[in-house]
């Protein structure tokens, strides 16, 4: 079995907000412990910035992003440190992997990222994932390792995901604010509902939160992985995962799995703009799995280029696909609304082709 874990900076720090070493101890022991069983672990882990910013002197979290980026650069190597020698003490190797969001985007480095991966494993070594948080920005960065993390276990093909957090799993409110809820043990479909129910980033130093953990598992579910959103301090919660046991909430995965190339355009690739089509053209997309051609668009908003990924919202504004389209832009005025024997000689017949467009609704 393939088990990605990922555990956040809330479960990573103690009680005066350094990193916890023991915690980082006892974690690579849990993980020592399924390499024993004979699984095949990556741990994708936050909590970079939090060393750096320490070892920088900053108190609290900074909020300018360049200096977030050199405490990221300062703290990277010394959080790595610490789970070199913890591995080391249980007996294993780890090798450090630093992903961007260009690395899912290009296929070429798509593809190198799962070799280096897969021989990684092959090797005994355990993948320490993290994103590279000194070189991203706004416009580049995954903004949260729990989206990382079910992007990876899609890409080495895990049987598992487990998002390790400071609560027992997703619940009916957030248990931080609210006494009157409960947890939910198992979720067949994330669905609005369910991201409503989400709460938000429970520690300072953290981007994520359970909303962020509900997305994640929605991406791992189309990709066909169960995901398992548990507390990280609850006892042999890895080994109680992986045997199938009752540990938090259990996402199941979706009956029918999206493809490696859909799945990346569904949730790697940024959005940077929108079509809006007439209900004719939606039901055509949704009903009759068409391409969708210029004559149902009815507006477009934003700035792209052919080969961009830009949602597409029926006429109520709710978005239901998302998609590569074939034109900029610049040219959509003289297409929109038209059909093909009016364009130009050269226009591509559809403005996003079936193959290359996901719908988005469950």
């Amino acid at each position: 079995m393939i088990v990605v874990v990922k555990i956040g900076t809330s479960s990573l720090v103690d009680e005066s907000g350094h990193v916890d070493t023991a915690e980082i101890r006892r974690l690579c022991g849990l993980l020592a412990e399924l390499r024993a069983d004979g699984e095949q672990v990556l741990l994708v882990t936050s909590a970079a910035i939090t060393a750096g910013r320490w070892l920088l002197g900053f108190e609290t979290r900074p909020s300018d992003p360049v200096l977030l980026q050199a405490a990221s650069a300062v703290g990277q190597g010394h959080l790595m440190a610490m789970y070199n020698e913890a591995f080391g003490a249980a007996g294993l190797v780890a090798g450090q992997i630093l992903l961007t969001p260009l690395d899912f985007f290009e296929r070429s480095r798509y593809l190198r990222v799962r070799d280096t991966l897969q021989r990684l494993l092959s090797l005994g070594v355990v993948p320490v994932i993290n994103e590279n948080d000194a070189v991203a920005d706004d416009e580049i960065q995954f903004g949260d390792n729990d989206r990382i993390a079910a992007l990876v276990a899609q890409l080495v093909q895990a049987d598992l995901l487990v998002l390790l957090t400071d609560i027992e799993g997703l619940h009916t409110a957030d248990p931080r604010l609210s006494d009157e809820t409960s947890l939910i043990a198992e979720i067949q479909e994330i669905d609005r509902e369910l991201e409503a129910a989400a709460g938000g980033v429970g520690h300072a130093d953290a981007r994520g939160g359970m909303a962020s953990k509900l997305s994640a598992a929605r991406i791992a579910s189309w990709a066909g992985v169960p995901t398992v959103i548990a507390s990280a301090r609850r006892p042999d919660v890895l080994r109680d995962a992986v045997a199938g046991k009752n540990v938090g909430t259990l996402a199941r995965p979706r009956a029918q799995r999206l493809g490696a190339r859909k799945l990346w355009i569904a949730f790697a690739v940024r959005s940077v703009g929108r079509l809006t089509v007439d209900e004719g053209a939606r039901r055509a997309l949704v009903d009759r799995g068409k391409s969708l051609l210029a004559v149902g668009v009815r507006s477009a908003s934003g700035e792209f280029v052919a080969g961009d990924a830009v949602e597409v919202a029926g006429p109520d504004g709710e978005v239901f696909a998302k998609g590569l389209v074939r034109l900029p832009s610049a040219r959509l005025d003289t297409v929109i609304g038209r059909r093909s024997d009016q364009h130009e000689a050269g226009t591509p017949e559809e403005l996003i082709h079936r193959d290359d467009m996901v719908l988005l609704a469950p």
